[in-house]
């Protein structure tokens, strides 16, 4: 379609009507015979109003009214007749009439709709001696045109995007929209709504329109698509009729061909529509919507947004809950309020809404007041509902107990990994199925059996088969389980068991599935991040897991207990890993509340023992050992399984190290190494930490510990393994395995051999590198002042000692550190000297007395 921009009318015209005034300025005596087709406002009036203009200015005769019948009319005189669907057959065949005779100059524009046997028949004429013009909207590229034409608008691209989105391109629309935005001196910001004064131009043409149009308007308006069927019952018609009455409103160019309203046609119906009108059309459409089975939330959106939905039928506000309850559970809550507003009794379809928005407070007391007053089938879910709400903010012994009262399939799986969580082995036993005609075997209830038996094997079989089977049950869910209310998920088990096996790729593969598929709704998203985060933290990545941690609360609800805790463990993790002594002691408070919070369960061990290294570090162990204790007693009910036991040891020796408590840490080393054969994780980490101690205590296998570092690494513990790495080439007396293991901390933790600088934007406080002695008492006290800022002068001074000394002091660490530049240099100072205010394991250890 090609447009020219008539400068001197400011017209906007396609190539047909352009092509015509042009023949006409060429030869306005000319023979013409054109008929005119297109909806209200595509400017058929416009044009010819243009096309009288440029004959009037040639003095030829222009009529603008059709002749009656036998009124003589001049063959000279042009004849332009607007609107010739109005006209009568009568005055339709004495058009007929002029193009018959091939005498007269004769142009005639008209709707597509109502069209008459006449008016086609004067239309086929008008294409056969002359040429027939359809309007059609702008382009972009024309409604950008028109509003370059209006100097207060300029050449704004978002405004073009704006009124052409806006009208859909109709001239009229655009027209007025223009005009409107223009006097109201369109500011620079982005445009979001039409003035009101441009909506309020549409009353005239909705006030000309039939009242069964004006409803259709308004069912349109109400959104979703509706068959004819549907809109003959709301409008009294039968089908035919109803096309017709499209057809009609389609001609007035207030309805698209495609049967949808131009946002701002849409908002004029819904804003200059009586009230009770449009409330009443909409009720009804609701009520003929929800008796054909159809969606209802569309319509009952379109209610709320023109604030009627206190309007709207109960049974209708209830369905359309339950249509949002797996996208939208928060507006399904709302939805479900609403109906109870309006008389509908509660229900647990509200609690679960409530669950699965994250709004626990609202879903108990729902859930609670369900218990003691509704029919069975709704106390029963009412149940699990409770029962999930519980272990979510961490009283999973109350949970157990609700989902074995209510019995089903699901319910019973998730008291089977609810009671192992709190160490009873017993729940192990638990019958996989509900009662005989309970539950059916649903995508839900089979992932929560599988859950449920991934969970046993991680205690009393074997960690390939519990990873195995929690991963298949988070794959049952990822197809349907927005709305699958969870006590945990299946994709965070089987993460947790993952991390617990060395296996961070397959956590990352299903948390990200599991949030991509939206598993559990809100109330599940924020573990799955939290969890992301963990893996990055462990990794030591700590800038990626302090950002994916800030996405966890950006809703700006508080976090529940058992999620609090994690969260808390995370921030004290990165702050250690970063070396930011200052921010362990702002924590701390924090952490120690949240521990305090949360019951010990077996899922909760990981941020436990997380804790404990950093209260180990900040010298406040003690207030964490009550819950240390019961953490290893619960480990001891369920006959102390290797997976769930191997990372609270791990980090019970390094806790042992930070306190120098080398007979504590040795039966940790035990403990791991009597483990080793568990799993490949297990052996690595058993390994690691009697390589570690055996660092400590002075003797350093470059060979053993580079093999260790790596194995720590190639299970997921990337920091640590350049840690142990780093603290080895410490200790060593001998340069050239002191450069081996040095070289080995760097690469471990992303940084290129050689102490060249890193070029793949990985932090180098990512992974700290060595953390303890291997400097003098004095570059000791020179690195301290160094990190504070102070000059060598200015350190010279407060030393009693050179300026070029200090220097000298400076290279020689560079040099022994092996540190390619001042960058990295400042990065391992600042872990050393942070480390040597509470770590003391610099010092030998004794020898243990057996080996």
């Amino acid at each position: 379609m090609i447009m020219n921009d008539i400068a001197e009318t400011g017209l906007t015209l396609d190539r047909g009507p352009q092509v015509l005034l042009d023949t006409v300025v060429q030869d306005p005596t000319g023979p013409l015979s054109v008929g005119i087709a297109g909806p209200g406002g595509h400017g058929k009036t416009a044009l010819l109003a243009e096309l009288a203009r440029v004959h009037q200015r040639g003095a030829i005769t222009v009529r603008t009214t059709a002749p009656e019948p036998g009124e003589p009319v001049d063959a000279d005189t042009l004849v332009l007749v607007d609107d010739a669907h109005l006209l009568d057959d009568a005055r339709i065949e004495v058009l007929l009439g002029l193009v018959a005779t091939r005498r007269h100059r004769l142009v005639v524009a008209h709707r597509p709709w109502p069209r008459s046997a006449a008016l086609s028949e004067l239309v086929d004429a008008l294409r056969r001696d002359g040429q027939a013009l359809l309007l059609t909207p702008f382009t972009r590229e024309q409604t950008a045109a028109y509003l370059a034409s209006t100097p207060e608008l300029g050449h704004r691209d978002d405004l073009v995007d704006f009124v052409h989105t806006q009208t859909c391109g109709v001239p009229r629309d655009v027209e007025r929209l223009a005009r409107g935005l223009a006097a109201a001196e369109t500011p620079t910001g982005a445009v979001v709504d039409p003035p009101r004064s441009v909506v309020g131009e549409f009353g005239p043409d909705l006030d000309v329109q039939p009242d069964a149009v004006r409803r259709l308007l308004l069912a349109v308006a109400a959104g979703g698509t509706l068959p004819v069927s549907m809109l003959g019952a709301l409008l009294g018609r039968e089908p035919a009729a109803v096309d017709d009455l499209i057809a009609t409103t389609r001609a007035a160019g207030l309805l698209g061909a495609d049967g949808r309203l131009a946002p701002i046609v849409r908002r004029a119906v819904t804003t200059l529509s009586p009230t009770t009108e449009r409330t009443a059309v909409w009720r009804r459409l609701t009520e003929l919507q929800l008796a054909r089975g159809g969606a209802v939330l569309p319509l009952v959106r379109s209610l709320l947004a023109v604030g009627a939905l206190g309007d709207c039928p109960v049974p209708t506000l209830a369905a359309a809950a339950n249509e949002a309850l797996a996208d939208e559970p928060a507006f399904a809550a709302d939805l479900f309020a609403a109906a109870t507003a309006a008389g509908r009794p509660a229900s647990a379809e509200q609690a679960l809404a409530a669950a699965l928005a994250g709004n626990l407070d609202d879903a108990l007391r729902l859930a609670d007041r369900l218990l003691s007053t509704a029919t069975p089938p709704d106390r029963r879910e009412a149940a699990v509902v409770a029962a999930t709400a519980l272990a979510h903010r961490g009283h999973v012994g109350r949970s157990v107990e609700l989902y074995r009262w209510s019995g089903t399939a699901s319910a019973l799986a998730f008291a089977t990994v609810g009671g192992l969580a709190t160490g009873d082995l017993s729940a192990a036993a638990e019958p996989p199925a509900g009662d005989p005609g309970g539950e059916p075997p649903t995508l839900h209830a089979s992932a929560a059996r599988l859950m449920a038996a991934g969970v046993r094997d991680s205690v009393t079989g074997s960690p390939t088969a519990a990873l195995s089977a929690l991963v298949q049950a988070a794959a049952l869910l990822e197809p349907d389980g927005r709305a699958a209310l969870l006590p945990d998920s299946p994709a965070a088990l089987a993460a947790l068991t993952a991390v617990h096996c060395g296996e961070l790729e397959i956590a990352e593969q299903v948390l990200h599935r599991a949030l991509a598929a939206g598993v559990g709704g809100p109330l599940m998203a924020r573990r799955h991040r939290l969890l992301q985060a963990w893996i990055l933290m462990v990794r030591g990545e700590t800038h990626a897991a302090a950002e994916r941690l800030a996405t966890v609360t950006l809703d700006g609800r508080p976090l529940e207990s058992r999620d609090l805790l994690f969260a808390a463990a995370i921030r004290m993790g990165v702050s250690r890993r970063n070396s930011d002594l200052g921010a362990l002691k702002r924590g701390w408070g924090q952490s120690l509340e949240a521990v305090v919070r949360h019951p010990v369960d077996l899922f909760t061990l990981l941020p436990l023992g997380e804790l404990a290294i950093a209260g180990a570090r900040l010298g406040d162990l003690a207030r964490l050992q009550p819950y240390l204790l019961q953490g290893r007693a619960l480990l001891g009910r369920l006959g102390d399984p290797p997976l769930w036991g191997i990372p609270l040891h791990w980090s019970g020796l390094h806790a042992a190290i930070l306190t120098a408590e080398p007979a504590v840490a040795d039966e940790h080393v035990a403990t791991l190494l009597a483990a080793a054969g568990h799993s490949r994780y297990a052996a690595v980490v058993a390994a690691a930490a009697e390589s570690w101690v055996e660092v400590l205590r002075g003797v350093v296998d470059p060979t053993r510990v580079e093999a260790a570092a790596r194995g720590l690494h190639d299970t997921g513990l990337c920091w640590d393994g350049a840690r142990l790495a780093g603290q080895a080439a410490i200790r060593t007396a001998d340069r050239r395995a002191m450069t081996t293991l040095l070289e080995c901390a760097r690469a471990l933790q992303g940084r290129p051999p050689g102490g060249q600088t890193p070029t793949t934007g990985v932090s180098t406080a990512r992974v700290a590198g060595p953390t303890q002695q291997g400097l003098s008492d004095r570059e000791y006290e020179v690195a301290e002042l160094v990190l504070a800022g102070l000059t060598y002068r200015e350190i010279g001074y407060r030393l009693f000692i050179s300026a070029k000394t200090v220097e000298h002091h400076v290279a020689r660490m560079r040099n022994r550190l092996n540190c390619a530049n001042r960058t990295e240099l400042l990065a391992l100072l600042r872990t050393i000297v942070a480390d040597r205010a509470s770590d003391t394991a610099g010092q030998p250890w004794p020898q243990r007395a057996t080996r």
